[in-house]
């Protein structure tokens, strides 16, 4: 990633700040994810929904929760000029995926498993792991009422994590329950932090009221304290959410993936009721949540639709692919398998049939540029061919040609062998040009 400063001169543009170009090679390691993302997605039979990334500012503000800090500070909006309707870049999708849902009655026929990948945008201090236009590839299942579902997500994510190989990810788990429920904690709550009012700070004290939920999550270290001696919310739960959390904890632990309650975790964001989770590492420092979810049983009705059961994940991909990089597991760019090598112009046109023919193979071919404006030494060719990570070189002279024949030579078995190959059974000998498949 091309971390940018953001800043544009007369006659020089740059990027915005916090907003970054992922150019080759590091692209490939994001392929690389994005491939693992489908077929972990594929076995558990969830489909690709594509939402758009502007939505109605109201949506976020509805769906988000109006006193949390993405909608209080984080949100880049504004108004269509054209008809001016307010709009926003989305900074997370489940709201998005809840309207289509809504918009499309997609639950008409049953629950339906869905998955997203895709840039959001909040306006923050850009720092590692933490960017302004940034992507996560997410999870919803919706329609589905039972637990099994919450933990059938939480093993997904796991597994996805697995695949990309990165055990090891600690998950923790707290139940937030039912809104009732929710509210006798609340009253709770600010009864305990109106008992020490002295100690909480600005944003505690502004919360307090509106949503003192969220200063459970604070990070100030002064507050520390008082936040372990407020009442926990899972002394709230009544029978049946005690049910639902601790099925949720029993597959889990049937389905080998270690956790951990955590009484203070609550998620960032208003929609949450019964089951919420973290996957977190220590590897990362501040920015150390990979993935966060949970259920949120009651935002269809918050953006208008029916009541309708929703649980569901998003996972923050530059956050992934910066810890494959802390232990050294990032995927090395694909090289092509072959470098054409053109020693003369006129052999182009049998170059570009014989690549063409290659390329219909699968075979990846890259092509010297620039015989016919400024012919290059064939030395120099070959310095390209072996930088460009090719196992092979295929030399176009024109007597060979002339012949109906190429010349393959390896660059990376340390012998240099060449053979000539016939150019009328190129389909015939692709394969031989590429690695074997495990």
């Amino acid at each position: 990633m091309v971390n940018t400063q953001g800043r544009s001169t007369a006659g020089k543009l740059s990027a915005v700040k916090g907003m970054n170009d992922i150019l080759p090679p590091e692209s490939a390691q994001w392929e690389w994810f994005e491939q693992h993302v489908r077929e972990v997605m594929g076995v558990y039979a969830y489909g690709n929904i594509r939402t758009p990334i502007v939505e109605h500012t109201q949506l976020f503000v509805k769906g988000t929760g109006e006193t949390t800090d993405i909608v209080e500070k984080e949100m880049y909006s504004f108004e269509d000029r054209l008809n001016g309707e307010q709009l926003t870049l989305r900074p997370e999708n489940t709201p998005g995926v809840v309207r289509a849902a809504i918009e499309h009655n997609l639950t008409y026929d049953g629950g339906k498993r869905l998955y997203y990948v895709g840039p959001m945008f909040r306006h923050e201090r850009p720092q590692r792991g933490r960017y302004r236009q940034f992507y996560q590839v997410g999870a919803e299942a919706i329609g589905f009422a039972g637990p099994e579902v919450d933990a059938e997500l939480i093993v997904l994510a796991s597994h996805l994590l697995q695949r990309l190989g990165l055990p090891g990810i600690r998950v923790e788990l707290n139940s937030l329950g039912l809104a009732a429920e929710r509210q006798q904690h609340r009253l709770a709550l600010i009864t305990h932090f109106e008992r020490h009012a002295e100690l909480l700070d600005a944003d505690a004290k502004r919360r307090l009221h509106s949503n003192p939920l969220r200063i459970l999550d604070t990070k100030n270290p002064a507050m520390q304290d008082i936040v372990a001696q407020a009442p926990q919310l899972l002394g709230f739960l009544g029978e049946a959410s005690l049910a639902h959390f601790e099925t949720v904890q029993a597959l889990l632990t049937a389905s080998g993936v270690p956790w951990s309650v955590n009484p203070r975790a609550v998620r960032g964001l208003d929609y949450y009721s019964h089951t919420v989770f973290e996957f977190i590492t220590d590897e990362l420092g501040a920015q150390g949540t990979l993935c966060g979810g949970g259920r949120y049983d009651g935002l269809f009705e918050i953006l208008g639709g029916k009541p309708t059961p929703g649980v569901g994940w998003g996972m923050g991909i530059e956050r992934v692919l910066e810890l494959l990089r802390v232990r050294g597991l990032a995927a090395s760019a694909v090289a092509p398998d072959a470098f054409v090598v053109i020693p003369d112009a006129g052999v182009l046109p049998i170059a570009f049939q014989a690549m063409q023919a290659l390329r219909e193979a699968g075979v990846r071919v890259q092509m010297h540029a620039g015989a016919q404006a400024a012919p290059t030494s064939m030395k120099s060719q070959f310095k390209r061919a072996d930088s460009s990570g090719a196992r092979f070189a295929l030399v176009f002279g024109a007597s060979e040609v002339a012949q109906g024949q190429l010349t393959v030579k390896n660059l990376r078995d340390g012998s240099g062998a060449q053979q000539l190959r016939a150019l009328a059974d190129v389909r015939e000998w692709a394969s031989t040009l590429q690695l074997p498949t495990s």
